[in-house]
């Protein structure tokens, strides 16, 4: 997985209740970004989550900077506390129909079940998964 520091909507923002992404993505006009390769948004817990119930994740575009009257055009299911770990990454697929909504800026939503305590997360814009979970043989012998 690629990432890019112009795709990434929130860097190590602690989420303890709902809120936004602390950064978007500016398309300038309301534009078709979803012609093409699937895009997804990888949200990477840099800190495990504690207390609460659950969190959904989202990916939401708005006609607003601050990501004020959103539509959601992505989501996780709702994930409860126990599962977000450090280390876990949570992948949402964009509806490529971002333009048929008539809105400027991509952000992220975290819908929070209760009150977390503890809770980090990375979110960026990504063309592919990196799932970290491929194992290969060792003691091998290339001739």
């Amino acid at each position: 997985m690629i990432t890019d520091k112009l795709l990434r909507v929130s860097e190590d923002q602690a989420v303890t209740s709902t809120a936004v992404s602390t950064n978007t993505v500016d398309l300038s006009v309301a534009r078709d970004v979803g012609e093409g390769t699937a895009l997804y948004m990888n949200f990477a817990l840099t800190e495990a989550f504690a207390n609460g119930t659950s969190i959904t994740f989202q990916v939401i575009t708005s006609a607003n900077a601050n990501l004020s009257s959103p539509d959601v055009i992505g989501s996780s299911d709702a994930i409860v506390t126990a599962s977000l770990t450090l280390g876990k990454n949570i992948v949402v697929r964009i509806n490529p129909d971002i333009a048929g909504k008539g809105k400027r800026y991509l952000g992220a939503k975290y819908v929070v079940s209760g009150t977390m305590n503890a809770g980090k997360v990375t979110a960026d814009i990504v063309e592919t998964i990196g799932d970290g979970q491929k194992y290969y043989a060792s003691g091998f012998t290339v001739a």
